[in-house]
Parts: C-alpha cells; sequence; structure tokens
C-alpha cells in the first residue's frame, strides 16, 4: 500500500498541471458521482445558483477551469463544490501560538482515496499552498497572507443541504486574509456535512468553528479538533477513531508550559495522533506543519520531510510505502520532550471543550431541529458508503502521475 505525494506548482492563471489532475483524477470522481441517485442532488443550474450566491468571488475561476477541462454537465456540477455525495475521514489538528505561530494536522483515510498533491497556485492573485482535494477543493493549506487552515470531520451523521467542505477551505485560501473574515465566511456558507475547522493567522489569532447542517455554526476558542463536537452523537465513531482519546492528548500536549513548535509537529507521529490502519481508511497519509510568520509548509511521514514555502517551492514526488510503516515504529519515533505521563491522560466526553470560550455561550445549548431536507446515514448506508469508497480508491492509484516539470 503505497502513496505517491507530489507537490505542483501553477502560478497564475491555471494551466496544462491543472488539466493533468483533472485527467488523472476526474474518472474516479465521475464514477462516484454517477453512484448515487441522481433524485437525490441538485441540478446543474441549482448548483451554480449556489455557488453564485454564496460564494461569488469564485465564479469567474469556476468557469475558466471549466472551459479549460472542457467538463461534462456532470463535472460543472461537481466543480461548483455543491452538495456532493456524503463521505467520512478522520484527522486531527491544533494551533500553537506561544513562541511561534503554527497549525498541525493529520490526515486520517485510506491511501487509495487521497489525490496526493500539494498545489501551489495564485488563481485569483493571492499565492495558495493547499492540499487538494475534489479537484478545486482543500483539506488543508495557507495562503501568502498567513492565513492557516485545516478540517477534520465532525463526527455526526447528519447530511443537509450546502457544499462540501474542501470547496469552502479553497475560497477561504483564496479570498480571506484573517481568523475573523474566515469566521464570517464559514459562519455565512451552508456545509452539507459535520466539520471542525481550525484557523489562525499571521497575528496569532485563532477560532475553531464547528459546522452541521442542522444548527448554527458553533465558533469556540479551543486551539484544536478531532472528530467530535459539542458531544458525542455518533456512537460509533471513537470506537473507530479514538477521537476521545487523541483530544485529551493534544489538550494535555498544549497544557505543557515548554512545549515548541517541533515538538508538537513530531507529536503527530505518533500514537495516539499517529495511526496505522490503512486498510481500514484510518491511516496517517500525511502530517503537514503550516508556519504563518514565515510561510513555510513542512509535510512529515516517519523517516521522510518535505519542506516547502512560498519563497522557495520544489516540484516533485515522495513515495510513501505504508506497508513498512507500523503503530510500533511510530511509537519509537523521537519523541523524547513529550512527558510520558501524557500516554495516561483519562478522557472525557468533553475534553475538547477544556477552558473553551464560544462566541455565543447559549450556542453549545442551543441544537436546532434538522431542517427538511437533511438525513441520517443508516446502518446500510455507512456500509455501502464505505465499500464504494474503498473500491472506488483503486482507481486513484492506478493513474497517479508524476508532475515534476517547471513549465
Amino acid at each position: 500500500m503505497q502513496l505517491q505525494f507530489d507537490c505542483v506548482s501553477e502560478l497564475g492563471e491555471p494551466g496544462s498541471k491543472f488539466k493533468e489532475l483533472f485527467s488523472c483524477y476526474w474518472p474516479a470522481y465521475e464514477d462516484w458521482m454517477n453512484s448515487t441517485d441522481s433524485e437525490d442532488f441538485p441540478d446543474l443550474d441549482t448548483s451554480k445558483a449556489a455557488l453564485n450566491k454564496y460564494m461569488p468571488e469564485m465564479v469567474p475561476m469556476y468557469q475558466k477551469l471549466c472551459k479549460l477541462v472542457n467538463a461534462s454537465p456532470l463535472a460543472e456540477r461537481f466543480l461548483t463544490g455543491f452538495q456532493p455525495p456524503a463521505y467520512v475521514s478522520a484527522c486531527a489538528q491544533v494551533v500553537l501560538v506561544k513562541n511561534e505561530i503554527q497549525l498541525v494536522r493529520n490526515y486520517d483515510y485510506h491511501p487509495d482515496l487521497i489525490e496526493g498533491t500539494l498545489l501551489l497556485s495564485a488563481w485569483n492573485g493571492k499565492k495558495v499552498m493547499a492540499t487538494s482535494d475534489c479537484l478545486i477543493g482543500a483539506l488543508d493549506g495557507m495562503n501568502e497572507d498567513g492565513l492557516a487552515i485545516s478540517l477534520t470531520f465532525g463526527g455526526r451523521e447528519i447530511v443537509g443541504e450546502g457544499f462540501g467542505i474542501p470547496f469552502i477551505l479553497r475560497y477561504i485560501l483564496e479570498f480571506c486574509s484573517t481568523v475573523m473574515q474566515a469566521v464570517d465566511a464559514l459562519k455565512r456558507i451552508p456545509c452539507h456535512m459535520a466539520y471542525n475547522v481550525t484557523v489562525v493567522d499571521r497575528s496569532g489569532a485563532f477560532k475553531t468553528v464547528f459546522l452541521s447542517p442542522d444548527r448554527k455554526p458553533i465558533v469556540a476558542d479551543i486551539a484544536f479538533a478531532t472528530n467530535h463536537q459539542v458531544k458525542v452523537d455518533w456512537h460509533e465513531n471513537p470506537a473507530h477513531n479514538q477521537t476521545i482519546e487523541r483530544s485529551a492528548f493534544i489538550s494535555g500536549l498544549l497544557e505543557q508550559e515548554e512545549i515548541d513548535a517541533d515538538t508538537l509537529a513530531n507529536a503527530f507521529l505518533n500514537k495516539p495522533l499517529y495511526n496505522s490502519r490503512f486498510s481500514e481508511g484510518f491511516g496517517t497519509l500525511y502530517t503537514v506543519d503550516y508556519r504563518p510568520l514565515t510561510g513555510v509548509a513542512h509535510l512529515r511521514w516517519l523517516g521522510v520531510d518535505v519542506i516547502q514555502s512560498f519563497d522557495n517551492f520544489i516540484e516533485g514526488s515522495t513515495f510513501i510505502d505504508f506497508n513498512s510503516i507500523t503503530i510500533e515504529s511510530a511509537h519509537d519515533h523521537a519523541f523524547s520532550k513529550i512527558p510520558s505521563e501524557l500516554h495516561k491522560l483519562v478522557p472525557t466526553e468533553n475534553s475538547l471543550w477544556m477552558d473553551a470560550t464560544l462566541e455565543n455561550p447559549k450556542e453549545m445549548n442551543e441544537i436546532e431541529s434538522p431542517p427538511e431536507k437533511s438525513v441520517q446515514l443508516d446502518a446500510k448506508s455507512k456500509k455501502i458508503l464505505a465499500d464504494y469508497w474503498f473500491k472506488l480508491g483503486q482507481g486513484f492509484g492506478k493513474n497517479k502521475r508524476s508532475t515534476t516539470s517547471n513549465e
């Protein structure tokens, strides 16, 4: 089980490199879109109208990208980002603003289901480094203004009307410069599933926003997130991904007075944050550490480091063999600065809310009724979703390209 992770630079107008990315991944996304009942999803006109309503600044570039790849009507609908099929990943993320401003995250998923591309672009005049998802979207990233952002799954089964979260993150990186601007966008743009978004800017300001289609966004002064929100809603979720244990561990790390940026980043290569259950869709595919003050992105795997920056971005490919990675080898990784007692932390369901300050304290208890169009994933639907994605993933790896040119 391997991953080819590419660093690709295409500044200015998107061209041959984005077209290559599209050619590589669109067939798998097309199969994914066709696997769902078309009656459950909006048509192209509705999708374009939603994009124009909530993210109008993206429309000109959306049109250019569609023209560049000669997009079919289905591809045009997909690239709006509106109402994609549901999918579930894990992940953990944390902000540190003590001596150095940093956002570090693990992305936990199946190795066959990731594009594996750090793309440096400037689609709208602002340089953006982001880990690509859904072709236009982003799993995490940073822009040249010093705004860094990351997502985790929110641990709720609800699916409603809205945009896929990677498309929202892309919009924020393209058009926001501060945490407050990002929070305003997250509060305004509907998200179709439950996600936790952590954002920090070069001033050291940070927020975590808990999004869900059946209630208003919850904005909190929390520096980290795993895979639950106000409480554990989907009780199978913590059993699978240890969201509570990971949350408690991160909280313990942040309480250490001597914690520094490198030590915190290294902690993400160690259990319980690092995971090696790759075949189950819960393996750490990459760790990335964004530094807003210096514009540096540090990609980390066990024994492998790739450092990129806005001033010195080098294209190339990194090959990761997950068959040789085990949780034991992760546990043996350099980790000497982390006190051993942190491994004995007793987690609680409320560990994410330690010392949390909410923008509106009432939000924690004001859970709205689900909208009419929201649904809950039943057991059969969840199994079909998981089985389909694991089978579909084989298509991603087969056509993986190597982009090393500087055209």
